[in-house]
């Protein structure tokens, strides 16, 4: 009887692996038609989240973008009418660690272009050095823009899509969401907390006709490096991170990465890693976690030394300022490129 038991659970368990592979394998081959649906993408203003917001245009959605600097907003803003018209397109400043900032925020969209029916949780900021020279406020900032910041407007505009079961919504986590990477602490600690909040609203709002993806992207050649937040030894702290978001071997093509984002995002995919290295450091840590943690110390021994701590913090591009490098100004062309390309304030 109980080994009936067990064959009759075992089989159970096959068919339903089955089902579910065979669902997503046509869902895979199907793109939902995203066509003059109201979009919303955070931090849509520069880098990724700007290049997210034009691959949306171009698929005729209508795109509200929010960030919380207003000359940036309206750069990209006059940028995006390019593609469609200046109707689809709606530009607010917000601070999305601010739940009213966010209400309001999602109250215009909504009174412009009707319920929400894409969100896109992309805004966030990077603070770059050793766990030594971080203080409380860094990790409660990392906290309040990429946690808090995924979850107030994804709070503000689900309940509209539960009810009328449909929506999208796209949570832009990171690969340091699933692999601590040092130096990056307080980036790593928010990207984990916001996997865990996308990974387990997926699991509850899927039968009910709101699809939940997460987007894990590995190192990306936004130019967003120049608007780090650099602390301990900063000259050097500045400089590692420069080279690891140009360098083409180990980053990835931001426009690439955006256009692979919609298409997921389209076919509702519940999770998506960005770029060959991501997939399999996030697969290699699945397996063998306690190895990675060694590696990552290894990693460690190659960082700026965490014993040379100046105070205060620094954006990337003020330290930029002080480097005369001329074997640094080379390696990173293709991520000052990328600052010209996706309305990244220019480097010195």
């Amino acid at each position: 009887m109980r080994n009936r038991l067990i064959s009759g659970g075992g089989g159970a368990l096959a068919a339903t692996v089955m089902a579910i592979g065979a669902r997503e394998a046509y869902r895979r081959l199907k793109l939902a038609d995203i066509s003059e649906q109201s979009a919303l993408v955070t931090g849509g203003s520069r880098g990724l989240g700007f290049l997210v917001a034009r691959e949306l245009a171009r698929a005729g959605c209508r795109v509200t973008i929010c960030a919380r600097t207003e000359s940036q907003l309206e750069r990209a803003r006059l940028d995006l009418i390019k593609l469609t018209d200046e109707q689809h397109i709606l530009a607010v400043v917000c601070d999305v660690s601010d739940r009213d900032s966010v209400e309001r925020m999602v109250e215009e969209a909504r009174l412009r272009f009707g319920e929400v029916d894409l969100l896109v949780n992309n805004a966030g900021i990077i603070q770059v050095g050793p766990a030594e020279s971080m203080t409380l406020e860094n990790f409660e900032e990392c906290m309040n823009v990429m946690f808090w910041g995924v979850v107030h407007p994804t709070l503000a505009v689900l309940p509209t899509m539960l009810e009328r079961g449909a929506g999208r919504i796209v949570n832009i986590t990171s690969v340091g969401g699933k692999v601590s990477v040092p130096h990056l602490l307080p980036y790593s600690c928010a990207k984990f907390a916001a996997t865990a909040f996308s990974e387990g609203l997926a699991a509850e709002v899927a039968q009910r006709g709101v699809a939940v993806t997460t987007i894990a992207p590995g190192v990306m050649r936004t130019g967003s490096y120049v608007n780090i937040a650099v602390r301990g030894d900063k000259v050097r702290e500045f400089g590692w991170f420069a080279l690891a978001s140009s360098l083409p071997l180990i980053t990835m093509d931001a426009e690439r990465a955006a256009r692979q984002i919609v298409r997921a995002t389209r076919r509702g995919d519940t999770e998506r890693i960005l770029s060959t290295q991501a997939n399999a450091l996030a697969r290699f840590h699945g397996l063998f976690p306690g190895t990675t943690v060694e590696l990552m110390g290894v990693v460690n021994r190659l960082l700026p030394d965490a014993q040379r701590i100046e105070g205060g913090t620094e954006t990337g591009r003020d330290v930029g300022e002080r480097i005369n490098s001329r074997l640094l100004h080379a390696a990173t062309y293709l991520g000052r490129q990328a600052t010209q390309r996706f309305n990244q304030p220019p480097p010195a």
